[in-house]
């Protein structure tokens, strides 16, 4: 399997308390160029936590939408892009879905807030 950008993936992401990692959903940010040669991805956490919903570095997502259903999430998340890991290609188990245009262009302004990118 090869993810591609914009994937939702199911991986052991890891814990930031140095905690063994756990499975969670997570969406795939690393350039297609590098997915396709490199054994390693660059992810974003996503998180059932609402919380930091309305943070600039964060992306919402609504499962009662066309858009959020296409994301493959069973409840409404937060894609958090102040939590990027590298992980291991290895470490993913399957897709579960993939975000649309719309919520792709909203995850990549949120990068650009949480690494201070013009």
């Amino acid at each position: 399997m090869t993810p591609a950008r914009g994937d939702v993936v199911i991986a052991l992401f890891p814990n930031s308390d140095g905690s063994p990692p756990k499975p969670r959903p997570v969406v795939v940010v690393q350039a297609d160029a590098y997915n396709a040669r490199l054994s390693n991805l660059i992810v974003v956490a996503v998180t059932s936590n609402l919380s930091h919903a309305t943070d600039p570095a964060s992306v919402f997502v609504d499962v009662s939408t066309p858009d959020g259903q296409a994301t493959g999430l069973r409840q409404d998340s937060v894609i958090s892009c102040i939590n990027i890991a590298t992980i291991s290609v290895a470490l993913v188990a399957r897709q579960i879905g993939r975000l649309p245009p719309s919520l792709l262009h909203r995850v990549n302004a949120a990068l650009r807030v949480a690494l201070d990118l013009p």
